[in-house]
């Protein structure tokens, strides 16, 4: 299943969601490398004096060959989502896709992300305002949402069409409302409606963990896509087992050898983005991801999340598969 946004041609239909704090070019390296067939950069605040700030440089950051190259935006003023557009386009980005499917709190209390679901006449000003930047810029502009604000105010269709008909390339719908934040039951009937009314490419977002969960929301929705999520938190070697499994019809699961050496790479590779003060400190999230429901981790866990050196915390993690038998 392939389709195309703007020159660059989507092959494949698993997808990396943005996720702030999570989907930096390390990691998204790392699930390319796994099979990924698209990914989305963490999200970048739109106010022009944030965008010089050390947390959004580093977040502007591509591996290299990275293609396409996908930055998200969030804000809720659609002059400075603008210009943040032509920004984003000057520091490297080839994609642009814009938020309106967060649901925290910090978020929606400055009206941005999921909040703007209870607001169309403002979201359509967005979305004309990044829809003229896309074709002044020659850049594809793309749309994450929500199916509405809460279950009695679900207007993602109208949103979506809406998106399509000012020139966005690609719609993504979570399965929740803003209210259902990550907790409430998925539902897929309202992407199903988008991917059956919109002519550009839909894709569906919410709680898909496994090969046997794209088959089933392909199936019914019918979307071009699925987007996984929080499900590769700790496993970007999700994406590989999925394909696997689709393509032999059999379970398939990377040895620990295997996820040992995917999890000192993914470490390097984020100790050379971030330094070793920051790295060794913001790399301990994705140790308790990754690690959680090991062989003996728990042992190990309070050495590992308390080493301030790379070298004292890397020693810990070699000696841990070493002693496992994973090196």
């Amino acid at each position: 299943m392939s389709f195309n946004l703007g020159q660059y041609r989507i092959d494949g239909k698993l997808f990396l969601a943005p996720m702030a704090g999570v989907t930096d070019a390390p990691f998204r390296c790392l699930c390319r490398s796994f099979g990924t067939d698209y990914a989305v950069g963490e999200m970048l605040a739109s106010a022009p004096q944030l965008r010089a700030s050390r947390k959004t440089l580093a977040r502007l950051q591509f591996f290299e060959n990275e293609t396409p190259r996908v930055v998200q935006l969030l804000g809720a003023d659609p002059m400075s989502l603008k210009q943040a557009f032509f920004w984003a386009c000057e520091a490297g980005a080839q994609v642009i896709d814009f938020n309106m499917g967060c649901p925290a709190k910090k978020v929606c209390n400055v009206a941005c992300g999921s909040a703007l679901m209870r607001e169309p006449s403002r979201s359509f000003e967005i979305l004309e305002a990044l829809a003229e930047a896309s074709k002044e810029s020659h850049v594809p502009v793309t749309l994450k949402c929500r199916t509405g604000w809460d279950e009695e105010h679900k207007n993602a269709l109208i949103i979506a069409r809406h998106a399509q008909d000012c020139g966005f390339a690609m719609v993504t719908i979570h399965g929740r409302t803003r209210l259902g934040g990550f907790e409430s039951e998925v539902e897929y009937d309202t992407i199903a409606q988008a991917a059956q009314t919109l002519t550009i490419p839909v894709v569906a977002n919410g709680d898909i963990t496994d090969a046997n969960k794209v088959r089933a929301v392909l199936r019914y929705t019918r979307a071009s896509a699925v987007m996984i999520g929080r499900a590769a938190l700790g496993r970007p070697w999700l994406f590989k087992e999925i394909k696997e499994e689709l393509r032999n019809g059999q379970p398939f699961e990377l040895s620990f050898h295997e996820k040992a050496r995917a999890i000192l790479t993914h470490r390097q590779w984020h100790l050379n983005l971030y330094g070793e003060t920051v790295g060794v400190m913001t790399f301990r999230k994705h140790l308790i991801w990754y690690l959680t429901g090991w062989p003996g981790f728990e042992a190990v866990r309070a050495a590992l999340c308390e080493a301030g050196r790379a070298q004292t915390q890397q020693d810990c993690l070699l000696r841990y598969f070493d002693h496992h038998g994973w090196l």
